[in-house]
């Protein structure tokens, strides 16, 4: 059966219009496809309804304003929509429980609801990260309640959801895809909407499972790649060498088909994915009697960073002669990345609650957060402006750089005498942290020389 009619008259609704799924949404709408969107927070569809996006995504609240305005992207929480729709795209929360397994209660809901709505023709793809077998054990005879069956009367495919937080417009409209579903007509058939849909490469994998295991490796390579380059930076402070020195000089050995590329080091690792998708390696190669050591010991590393940024911080007050429990420290950045407001799984609250612990008073700012959700994690009310909350710092930590914080001038700050610049994911250069030095500060970075 074919699973997709011509691309010109082709109905999409997405289901879950969370980050990845708003996204999703609004690109396809942009590309001049009929696109529904479904989720069961009524708050979340009112706010859209409404023209606001709570995510500070660039481009992102622009265009779906301006798609939902040509009537080309509407939302609802009725999953009846979907039942028109020739390509359903799944794009629910897959979070895991804390043993590290999938908490599979939204999208096993999203599926029993969908399975009401399933008809012949339809071609419905799976875009959550989940472990591998999810789809053929889970998501495949949820929606075969509906008496039909997936590969013959329906299409079913997984093909990972590969974006990064600031630039995934862009990707969706650029990035490599990969698809694999449990007979070649699916596979075939959701290349081919994404190939027409958005012009990109879309690789055909043999099986639903090797689609699955490819977001995994990636998210894998990244957070094991983010932890080397986290150990390497603590063994550059023991000889108080440059981390981004040996970085960039080991990165030019050729290896492979590219490069040695180790990453950055940073007070750590956060979001929704790099956090929880190496649980779902560990806990499923567990489950088949394998002891997967990379994966567990990577996320033991990066989520250690956070303190690990904090005692330098405490360490270097001490140093200093300063009472870090008297102490005076200013937070410029509360994300998990630069340049993005998304507070999941941000590794400065843990930063933040040692800083605590020590007895420090902790002043926060981030001009990309909502307030009120970083008071709520926190324990704090953030300041309303950066001047607020550097007032007589004794230290100010730069823990994620959005460009509000690029030209910052440290001399205009009135902070505290000798006052140390803690540098958690800002990369300054020697020239930079020359003029800090010049200027009276004090300067310290995650693997960087005093």
């Amino acid at each position: 059966m074919r699973f997709l009619p011509g691309n010109q008259d082709c109905r999409v609704a997405v289901v879950g219009l969370g980050y990845v799924g708003s996204c999703l949404a609004a690109v396809l709408a942009d590309r001049g496809l009929d696109v529904v969107g479904i989720d069961v927070d009524a708050h979340l569809i009112a706010e859209l309804d409404r023209g606001y996006c709570r995510f500070r995504e660039a481009e992102l609240g622009d265009l779906l304003a301006r798609v939902m305005a040509a009537g080309r992207l509407r939302v609802t929480t009725d999953y009846a929509a979907a039942g028109a729709a020739d390509v359903v795209l799944i794009a629910v929360g897959t979070p895991v429980a804390d043993d590290g397994s999938l908490a599979a209660g939204q999208l096993s809901a999203a599926c029993a609801e969908l399975s009401r709505h399933v008809r012949e023709g339809q071609l419905i793809i799976l875009k959550s990260t989940v472990p591998p077998g999810t789809t053929r054990s889970l998501v495949l005879p949820l929606l075969e309640r509906s008496g039909l069956r997936a590969g013959l009367d329906f299409g079913l495919a997984f093909m990972p959801e590969r974006l990064a937080e600031g630039t995934a417009l862009r990707e969706l409209r650029e990035f490599a895809m990969v698809a694999g579903g449990p007979d070649l007509a699916s596979t075939q058939a959701a290349a081919q909407f994404f190939r027409a849909a958005l012009g990109v490469v879309v690789m055909e994998l043999d099986s639903l499972e090797s689609a699955e295991i490819v977001k995994l490796a990636d998210n894998w390579w990244i957070d094991l790649n983010i932890a080397l380059a986290n150990e390497l930076a603590k063994f550059c402070a023991l000889f108080d060498v440059d981390v981004l020195d040996v970085i960039a000089a080991a990165n030019t050995i050729p290896k492979g088909a590219g490069h040695v590329n180790i990453l950055l080091p940073s007070v750590g690792v956060g979001g929704s994915c790099l956090t929880k998708d190496p649980y779902m390696i560990w806990q499923s190669a567990r489950r088949r009697g394998l002891d997967i050591r990379t994966a567990i010991t990577a996320r033991e590393v990066n989520a250690g960073m956070p303190e690990y940024t904090a005692q330098l911080i405490i360490d270097t007050l001490a140093a200093l002669g300063k009472d870090p429990a008297a102490a005076r420290i200013a937070v410029l950045g509360l994300a998990f990345k630069n340049n993005t407001g998304d507070l999941r799984a941000t590794p400065v609250q843990g930063t933040v609650a040692a800083l605590v612990k020590a007895g420090a008073e902790v002043r926060l700012f981030d001009p990309l957060t909502d307030h009120t959700q970083a008071a709520e994690l926190f324990g704090i009310k953030p300041a309303e402006t950066m001047l607020d909350a550097v007032l007589d710092a004794d230290c100010v930590a730069v823990l994620a750089l959005h460009r509000e914080f690029e030209d910052i001038d440290f001399a205009a700050l009135p902070v505290a005498a000798s006052c140390v610049v803690v540098d958690g994911r800002a990369y300054y250069s020697k020239a930079k942290i020359a003029e800090l030095s010049a200027l009276g500060f004090i300067y310290r970075g995650i693997g960087r020389p005093a």
